[in-house]
């Protein structure tokens, strides 16, 4: 019985035993979507082929990507409750355009490298684009991997657009020639295949623990 919003939905669950349930998002299919399931496997076929050649080849691809935490104390409201007889009226004020701080991490089996902040010369916090994402590459990311055999690791980033114009995928392959898994690189990254980087299915839900917990 689906009883959402309907005032005898408490009485209903406790004298049925029942419990609510939640709808949970899901991404919506378009037919693109076909298209890009298609340079999927060719992408998951080229690194079986890769791992069947050299078996530690996934150990040797440098994951890289950004993520934003935001800093104003943002609360999920779907996970915040306030149980009181009566309802309180609280009211969160928020900005129109709430501060973030947006972190860039590598991983791969070898290591991490990171985090990297991205701030302006005043120390404000900026948003990414192909200058910073640039700038971080020579200044930070290359510098970092001076303690490691370049020559046998790959870097993978996906197709946003700062990391794919131009200047950035050539500067990648000043530093790993063909070894570059990008949009526009001598290895195409799928589309929409964050199921794929150990940061989307587990650095950044690490990293957002530590920062709770």
């Amino acid at each position: 019985m689906f009883l959402a919003g309907h005032p005898s939905q408490g009485c209903f669950g406790l004298q049925s035993h029942c419990a609510p349930c939640y709808f949970f998002n899901k991404a919506s299919f378009y037919p693109s979507d076909f298209f890009f399931n298609s340079r999927l496997n060719r992408f998951v076929e080229w690194a079986k082929n890769e791992i069947a050649v050299v078996p530690d080849f996934h150990k040797r691809i440098l994951f890289s990507n950004e993520a934003h935490f935001w800093l104003n104390g943002y609360v999920n409201k779907q996970n915040c409750r306030i149980w009181s007889e009566a309802n309180p009226q609280v009211y969160v004020e928020t900005p129109l355009h709430p501060e973030k701080l947006t972190v860039s991490y590598a991983l791969w089996a070898g290591g991490i490298i990171g985090p990297y902040f991205f701030k302006n010369d005043e120390g404000h916090n900026v948003t990414v684009n192909g200058d910073r994402y640039r700038s971080m590459i020579t200044n930070f990311f290359i510098p970092e991997l001076n303690n490691h055999d370049v020559q046998k690791l790959w870097f993978q980033q996906d197709g946003a657009t700062c990391h794919t114009a131009r200047a950035t995928v050539d500067l990648l392959k000043d530093t790993f020639g063909d070894r570059l898994i990008s949009r526009f690189g001598p290895v195409n990254w799928p589309p929409r295949s964050c199921d794929l980087t150990p940061l989307d299915y587990f650095l950044w839900g690490y990293v957002v623990i530590g920062l709770c917990g």
